[in-house]
């Protein structure tokens, strides 16, 4: 949960208000009480042996680092049970991504001298011993200072390389349009991957528009709209400049941060950089908000920053036309290096992240909390429901699997701090309490529940369209199976009054269901048997065409998108069941979890893609919740939710995260017989049942805000 304003760290740095949620804990604007300026704190709240010697021991490092255009490291300590701190300089001003909004977008020279700027700082973080590599360099982690100095900030997904190893703390997830196709996991990252996100940040400073997804344009999908498409005044010289550090190939691009300095200098008329510190136009004051104000407007963003960027949708409302599509092209091989995490994030410009799953106040990446404004657990009230007799109901017949492997696990004990019931405030689930298995809908403290089809052959597995006005289902459901034999997909729109419509799949016997809808609203993926085994689909509504993602002997199901649209998750069943990764046009799939002789099944990513929810169906047909970074894919570093020791929620089986990031709701029968849904917080706490009745109630699927 994050500190109160008001709490002071021993004895000194006092809190004044919350600046985001981070990786590993939150990041706070400070008062130093003894020097009497304004500080930074990063925490890190995941307490495991492992993860706070790297903590400490890549405090050490960065607190070796000098440069003008980085802040400083000027404190580390650790309260016993609670967290460890870094106290770093609080950069006050305008990021680029204000200054874009403010202005459309910047001269050439100014571009060029921030282009300059951090390419110095990047030459220098390159060439330390070890190396380290910045990764999530784009508009929002560049400030201009009132002064109009440049800073490089948010060192929240940096790289320390060591040797053959390489480490991270607090890593968090891809930017769409920043990051290069290998930090999606397609080759391991490199000075050269800081390379093509400057790039593509200053091809945003010059056209006001984000360039094209990475990934996108590794696997084809997508062309890079060349610079004066965009911005025709824009020197040529300069535009080729920026193009080539966006190249795909890592090998094509600029090879160190000092050529791609002297390219942006030979590209302009500036002779040389000043010898002092290199400034632009400073900030205008009214544009410098209180941090209270801009965390204010942060909390009010729905989505992370990479969705909702204005640039972003300045592309989506003015088309620009493509090249012709480069089949020679070659996609980068694909193969991430497993990362461990680095640290911090320290501009106030952070959205706010999303609750880690791994703890009470995050373990890796982000979950769109809203800070606390008590350093005590905010008190749950559970809703009243009159709990009706209840009889034995036979739980599914689980295939069984051994023991996992032993992970490591969080010991903290803090408590997050959600907010009501996820905010949208309606849940979907499917219930056969009618007799036949149906959809149904109630409020988020469990009062109004009805159904809202009637299938005569029954209905199940909802899943929300992201303006949350539509539902997608499966029929015929009889209850809760591995595979559903004959079934359709179903889109409901709970606007009309019109019974449902099948999918509009081309005719074939085959059963299709786990229907997933896209981000964006465009496409479904889903489990169908057309070619025999199950594999992956995914249908696209703006062209009605079909697509099959797998192909391989295994069964392939449960598909789960990826907050940005570009991956799914889904199961494949070997012996037993591993959560993989693809990218959406089925290319690049790689297995994610690694969870030895168990069954890992329904993953679920967390709304800024950094973690991934799954359960892990043991032997004795009891699923317990884990989570696993998307940094540490392909480890046996999987948590589990709770942790030891804490109390027990019971079965968990096919989580659904609130809106708000804050709650789980899922399928739980603690009791051994009664299948309901339950509620709990994102870390495994606050256990509330929802349901009652006493028959079989699962699929539980969380409505979005409603969008018009």
């Amino acid at each position: 949960m994050p500190l109160a304003p008001g709490t002071v760290l021993i004895n000194r740095y006092r809190i004044v208000s919350i600046l985001g949620q981070g990786g590993m804990g939150s990041v706070y604007q400070a008062m130093d009480e003894n020097l009497g300026i304004a500080v930074a704190v990063k925490e890190n709240l995941f307490l495991t042996d492992e993860y706070a010697r790297q903590f400490q021991r890549e405090a050490n490092i960065l607190a070796s680092l000098r440069h003008p255009n980085l802040p400083r490291v000027g404190d580390y300590f650790t309260i016993p049970g609670q967290g460890q701190y870094l106290i770093m300089d609080y950069i006050d001003g305008e990021d680029l991504r204000q200054r874009i909004e403010r202005l459309g977008t910047l001269p050439e020279e100014e571009v060029i001298l921030i282009g300059v700027a951090i390419c110095d700082a990047l030459h220098y973080l390159h060439t330390r011993t070890p190396p380290i590599i910045h990764r999530d360099i784009k508009p929002g982690n560049i400030k201009i200072t009132p002064e109009g100095q440049i800073a490089l900030v948010d060192f929240g997904l940096a790289k320390v390389m060591s040797g053959n190893q390489q480490t991270t703390t607090g890593a968090r997830a891809m930017t769409p349009g920043y990051s290069p196709p290998e930090q999606y996991g397609t080759a391991p990252t490199d000075p050269r991957t800081d390379i093509y996100s400057l790039g593509a940040t200053l091809y945003a400073c010059l056209t006001g528009t984000i360039p094209e997804d990475g990934l996108s344009r590794a696997t084809g999908k997508a062309d890079l709209t060349p610079v004066r498409e965009f911005a025709p005044k824009t020197s040529r010289k300069l535009a080729a400049v920026i193009e080539k550090a966006l190249e795909i190939d890592p090998q094509d691009r600029y090879q160190t941060a000092l050529e791609f300095k002297q390219a942006l200098l030979s590209a302009s008329e500036i002779d040389r950089p000043p010898i002092s510190q290199i400034t632009v136009t400073p900030p205008p004051l009214e544009n410098l908000l209180p941090a209270s104000e801009d965390l204010e407007a942060v909390e009010n963003e729905p989505q992370p920053v990479a969705v909702m960027d204005p640039m972003l949708k300045r592309r989506t409302s003015r088309p620009a036309a493509r090249r012709k599509r480069n089949n020679g092209l070659l996609p980068v091989s694909l193969v991430l290096a497993s990362v461990l995490t680095i640290f911090f994030i320290i501009e106030p410009g952070v959205p706010m992240a999303l609750r880690s799953a791994l703890f009470p106040a995050l373990p890796s990446p982000t979950l769109f909390v809203r800070p606390a404004t008590t350093t005590q657990p905010v008190a749950f009230v559970p809703p009243h429901t009159p709990t009706p007799t209840e009889t034995p109901v036979p739980s599914p017949t689980a295939s069984p699997s051994p023991e996992p492997t032993e992970t490591p696990t969080p010991t903290i004990t803090l408590s997050p701090s959600p907010t009501a019931f996820g905010g949208s405030g309606q849940i979907a689930f499917a219930s056969n309490r009618t007799g036949f298995m149906q959809v149904w809908l109630m409020n988020a403290d469990g009062t109004q529940q009805r159904p809202i089809t009637n299938m005569p052959d029954g209905a199940c597995q909802p899943s929300w369209s992201p303006d949350g006005q539509k539902l997608a289902f499966i029929s015929p459901c009889a209850g809760r199976r591995d595979q559903y034999e004959n079934a359709k997909i179903y889109i409901l729109d709970l606007n009309s009054s019109s019974d449902p419509l099948p999918l509009p799949l081309p005719a074939s016997p085959a059963s299709d269901y786990d229907p997933a809808w896209s981000p964006d609203g465009n496409r479904i993926a889903f489990t169908s048997t057309r070619a025999g085994n199950p594999d992956i689909y995914v249908y696209n509504f703006l062209d009605g065409s079909l697509k099959q993602l797998t192909s391989e002997r295994y069964v392939e199901k449960q598909p789960a998108w990826s907050p940005s649209g570009t991956q799914i998750a889904y199961v494949r069943e070997l012996v037993y069941g591993q959560v993989w990764v693809m990218a959406d046009s089925g290319q690049f799939q790689n297995r994610f979890s690694l969870s030895g002789e168990v069954n890992d099944l329904w993953p679920k990513w967390v709304p800024d893609g950094t973690i991934i929810l799954f359960s892990q169906l043991k032997s004795d047909g009891i699923p317990n919740l884990f989570a696993l970074r998307y940094e540490d894919r392909f480890t046996t570093r999987a948590v589990r939710i709770p942790p030891r020791g804490q109390p027990d929620p019971g079965p968990v089986a096919q989580v659904s995260i609130s809106p708000d990031g804050n709650w789980l709701a899922f399928e739980g029968w603690p009791d051994g017989r009664n299948h309901d849904i339950y509620l709990m917080t994102i870390n495994g706490a606050n256990l509330v049942r929802l349901t009652t009745d006493k028959d079989f109630d699962f699929g539980a699927a969380w409505r979005p805000p409603l969008k018009p």
